[in-house]
């Protein structure tokens, strides 16, 4: 199972293992890790799932669709690493992907 670490809002890393064909999301909603508040369940539609990918990581992931690269544009602290973690599915080659978890507050 792909290990994928996420730096937490506060500064910390939790490596945790996500099945493949599940969402970078989904590991972090599923070990309750802080940050990724994911209001709309994985639709693509609230943004509340924002990470920055690690760059040496980003071709692991599918690009961005319209939906996902509108939602981002208006987010605060957006960058060219941005992506909604709902949309990011993982596969074996992610095993050891790091994504941010920006600091919201």
């Amino acid at each position: 199972m792909p290990n994928i670490t996420y730096q937490l809002p506060d500064g910390s890393e939790q490596t945790v293992d996500v099945p493949e064909g599940q969402t970078v999301m989904d590991g972090s909603v599923r070990n309750n890790l802080p940050g990724i508040v994911a209001e709309c369940g994985g639709s693509c539609s609230c943004a509340t799932c924002h990470v920055h990918v690690a760059p040496e990581h980003m071709a692991l992931f599918d690009e961005p669709m319209d939906e996902e690269t509108e939602l981002v544009e208006f987010l605060d602290g957006a960058c060219e690493r941005s992506r909604l973690s709902c949309q990011l599915i993982v596969s074996a080659e992610c095993d050891g992907a790091r994504v941010v978890v920006p600091d919201t507050n």
